[in-house]
């Protein structure tokens, strides 16, 4: 793993593959840079990819105080080190991460976002005082309790998927990355697509989608790309929340190179 340091002294580690304009890749909710394990060797015959543990996950280090602000930074650091602009891939809650970023002027060439979860219009959202429940969860350290949380509340899984999930060897993971859930809670903010602000947004940027994804987050994905100046939507082959990586790769190294 390399290493750069962010503004505010944070250590951020990203590992670096392959040869060519380079990606920056970054994750959503429960995850570190290894969720990108099967995608990287899609790109990496033609890119310089950059797929980094994003503050408080994997071997990247945190802060006492959180701020999306920072994560912006973050961003930042990784960017410089590939060479001062890069093309930029996040996933749901990093795409919403990727697209701030983006609007706060990051050297950011080209954005690519999967399913960011926004909360359009007659779907659910979070009951009023999620953010503080979870923090009181967290700061009784009930981390299965605040993963569970999470997931009902706020992603709006079933009792059965979060049984699934349990089930799954993921969970353990999942429970020690509960730390990092008030952080996308933050980077998600109200939840609305920030349609005032992406409006003056010139970043080319395509918006993808699975054609097995939840209804929610097909429309996020499709007010996402309506908002967007210089943006589109494109839906690939996939499961929920997930494309297949050997579907994806081939459509981001056309991105990144064309």
């Amino acid at each position: 793993m390399h290493k750069v340091v962010s503004r505010d002294g944070t250590t951020i580690a990203y590992e670096k593959a392959g040869q060519g304009p380079p990606i920056v890749l970054l994750g959503g909710g429960f995850r570190d840079h290894t969720a990108f394990d099967t995608l990287v060797p899609h790109l990496a015959e033609h890119c310089t990819v950059y797929a980094y543990d994003r503050r408080g996950r994997g071997q990247s280090g945190d802060s006492p105080s959180y701020a999306v602000q920072r994560e912006i930074e973050d961003m930042e650091a990784v960017i410089a080190d590939a060479g001062g602009e890069a093309v930029v891939f996040g996933g749901s809650s990093g795409a919403i991460l990727a697209l701030e970023a983006a609007m706060a002027g990051a050297p950011i060439s080209k954005l690519a976002l999967l399913e960011p979860p926004y909360r359009v219009p007659g779907f659910r959202t979070p009951p009023d005082g999620f953010a503080e429940h979870l923090d009181s969860l967290l700061a009784q350290d009930r981390r299965g309790e605040a993963v569970e949380y999470f997931l009902a509340e706020h992603v709006g899984f079933p009792p059965e998927w979060i049984q699934e999930w349990k089930d799954s060897p993921l969970w353990s993971s999942n429970e020690a990355l509960a730390h990092t859930l008030p952080y996308d809670t933050a980077v998600m903010g109200d939840g609305r697509v920030p349609v005032e602000r992406m409006a003056s947004m010139r970043v080319e940027t395509v918006v993808v989608n699975s054609d097995h994804t939840g209804d929610w987050l097909l429309e996020a994905a499709k007010a996402t790309a309506a908002a967007l100046p210089n943006g589109r939507r494109l839906e690939l082959p996939g499961v929920w929340h997930r494309v297949l990586p050997e579907i994806l790769g081939p459509v981001l190294v056309e991105f990144v190179t064309g």
